[in-house]
């Protein structure tokens, strides 16, 4: 008799897609958002085998509680908030979703080059004033302007989303050049240079991250690495928020040692009423709510492999496992 899995969603409402029922025996439990001082009692009271989270948390000391999970279902790429170890003492499965945003979230990095490069808040700022409505001119200045063509950009990582951002420069019309830990392969037909880590720092007009979270990556860039790149450089950010040192950053854009910078990630998200990202008020730097990788499509594609992995556990081959 086939086994029927217990199945439990700690956070539901953070995939707003349409997510099938997984093909084999199961029974399902789900619940908008649990905090992480819930999560093991909500998977003990179900007697979870599968536990699908995407931002809920569980650590060694949670799964010591759950003798009867044998698989964790992330629903996003990134797995920090997993304890891969404990996992691996366990004989836990864990898989990851991958690849699912190779087009939401290089748009949205553009999205935030481009209104950088282009001036948009500062511009629609000055009309909001009235600037523009007492000019001399037919149009209004102010704010130097600079187009991505031309200028380089600076890769810190790449697999499937740096690529496809590169993929899209290129477009532009901009030299790429790239520092990652795996030697690329052979980048020289897609106009691609592999560079070292201080020439990406220093030379790049444009600097975007695309690197998960770990030991060696947190706080990369930081005081000492702001200070070396070009006074007129842009830092973008799509990928996680403890990559950059936060409070540097902000010191960093007041003081004018960066021309400015695009974020979609916090160090804590949802962020406290007092981040200091948060409430940086200049028109040189934006900030948007972790919603990168949010497309209607690109969330889809998410709920879809998430189910894929799940039943490819069930199956015997399970697929993107990181533990």
């Amino acid at each position: 008799m086939t086994e029927a899995h217990s199945i439990v969603f700690l956070d539901r409402d953070s995939v707003i897609a349409t997510i099938r029922k997984p093909a084999f025996a199961h029974e399902w439990s789900e619940y908008p958002a649990t905090r992480a001082a819930d999560a093991v009692q909500r998977l003990r009271d179900a007697r979870a085998t599968i536990a699908i989270t995407n931002k809920v948390p569980l650590r060694a000391a949670d799964l010591a509680q759950l003798p009867e999970l044998r698989m964790i279902a992330v629903a996003a790429t990134g797995t920090d908030i997993i304890d891969l170890a404990a996992c691996r003492e366990r004989g836990i499965v864990v898989s990851n979703i991958r690849n699912y945003a190779v087009h939401t979230l290089p748009e949205h990095t553009f999205a935030l080059m481009l209104a950088l490069r282009r001036q948009l808040v500062a511009y629609r700022t000055d009309i909001e004033a009235g600037l523009w409505q007492k000019s001399e001119r037919f149009c209004l200045f102010g704010h130097p302007i600079s187009d991505l063509a031309g200028s380089r950009l600076g890769l810190f990582g790449y697999g499937a989303l740096g690529k496809s951002v590169a993929q899209i420069a290129r477009a532009f019309g901009m030299e790429v050049i790239v520092h990652t830990r795996s030697p690329l392969p052979d980048a020289a037909g897609d106009g691609v240079r592999e560079a070292g880590f201080d020439e990406v720092l220093e030379t790049s007009d444009i600097i975007s991250l695309h690197l998960p979270l770990n030991d060696k990556t947190r706080n990369m860039i930081s005081a000492k690495e702001l200070i070396r790149m070009k006074r007129s450089a842009l830092l973008i950010n799509t990928a996680r928020g403890g990559l950059v040192d936060e409070t540097a950053l902000a010191d960093a854009l007041r003081s004018g040692v960066i021309a400015g910078a695009g974020f979609d990630v916090l160090v804590q998200e949802p962020p406290p009423a007092d981040n200091v990202l948060l409430n940086l008020r200049l028109p040189n730097f934006i900030l948007t709510p972790h919603s990168a990788w949010a497309s209607s499509q690109a969330m889809q594609v998410l709920a879809d492999q998430l189910i894929d992995n799940i039943e490819a556990w069930v199956a015997g081959a399970p697929r993107n496992v990181l533990a």
